[in-house]
């Protein structure tokens, strides 16, 4: 009896938090295409700057004040040889996906950034040269094929929001590779991540975005009809950019890794049905089939990489080769933080 009531609330844990994860995840995709399209504050670096700001004070309070997770300490040589390199990359990609919402409406910028699998496991066997089994590369062509329908018949399509997308995409891989190298002997979890990379992030790109979008920030202050509920929505933004990451670490642990790969693609289709009754952008029926092949194509791939992972006897894949950064001798040699 006592056994069955813990599955019971080990399920309904499980379904919570996906829920959690989809409502962060999808407020926060809408509510910057909202401040973008209705607000008028077509300002995508500034957006990414609130965005770490807020997330950097949140993951403080989590680990420093509240205590809700434990510090993982970082010497500050291993802060500049590994998680400096991580927050470059960690910037561009949420520089160029705020930029991608700008021009291209959610449905299709949701549908491109689908195509990560297939960029991870291109530039893994182009550069890292690793061996994939045959089954991995048959289960891409749903998704390669699913994104060129949908970008074919695009109604919205923006060159320049397409193009910021797909380099979100490949970012994104370059992100999960390279962390394989840099952060090895680290067990971070998307908090510490979080703590240690949004001081950085904020580093990089506050100049620029001071430089480039700072006489447009002034001059949207200075006209903007409605400041004060405008900037709460912005403010808000950010503060739901950090609950994501917070729910994701949540979903994370309640989850198995199936579980999470078929409500991450289900949470694409909720984000894009959400979009289209809020924005209206008009989606035309091949676009629909287009983005329905990508995301099965995305379950698809995550069902066979997990298939594979579990199967005896299956040539494992190797791992990444070591390159010269991974070969930076760690600081930090505490034992409890190997992996």
């Amino acid at each position: 009896m006592e056994e069955s009531l813990l599955c019971q609330w080990s399920v309904i844990r499980s379904i919570l938090a996906i829920f959690q994860w989809w409502g962060f995840n999808v407020t926060v995709i809408i509510i910057n295409k909202w401040i973008f399209q209705k607000l008028d504050f077509k300002f995508p670096l500034s957006v990414s700057c609130i965005h770490f700001i807020s997330s950097a004070i949140g993951a403080y309070l989590v680990i420093k004040v509240l205590k809700l997770k434990p510090l993982i300490l970082v010497d500050p040589e291993d802060r500049w040889k590994r998680i400096f390199p991580m927050s470059f990359i960690f910037c561009i990609n949420i520089v160029l996906g705020n930029v991608s919402l700008r021009y291209i409406p959610v449905s299709f910028m949701q549908t491109i950034k689908s195509f990560t699998p297939a960029t991870t496991v291109i530039l893994q066997w182009l550069i890292w040269k690793k061996y994939f089994d045959w089954r991995i590369w048959a289960s891409l062509i749903p998704i390669v094929g699913g994104i060129l329908v949908t970008s074919v018949t695009e109604l919205s399509f923006n060159i320049l929001g397409f193009f910021a997308a797909l380099f979100g995409c490949l970012a994104t891989s370059t992100k999960t590779i390279l962390a394989e190298s840099l952060l090895h002997g680290f067990k971070f979890d998307s908090i510490n991540t979080v703590y240690y990379m949004t001081p950085f992030a904020t580093m990089i790109l506050g100049v620029p975005a001071l430089l480039l979008e700072g006489p447009g920030v002034v001059e949207w202050i200075r006209t903007c009809p409605s400041l004060f509920s405008s900037l709460i929505i912005i403010l808000g933004s950010g503060v739901l950019a950090f609950c994501l990451n917070f729910s994701i670490f949540y979903v994370i642990h309640s989850t198995t890794a199936v579980t999470f790969n078929v409500a991450g693609n289900l949470k694409v289709a909720v984000a894009v049905t959400c979009s289209w009754l809020i924005f209206r952008n008009p989606i035309s029926v091949m676009n629909a089939v287009g983005c329905a092949i990508t995301l099965v194509g995305c379950t698809f791939y995550g069902y066979i990489r997990h298939m594979l992972s579990q199967t005896p006897g299956t040539p494992r894949t190797p791992r990444t080769p070591r390159g010269i950064t991974e070969l930076i001798p760690l600081v930090n040699e505490k034992l409890e933080d190997k992996v």
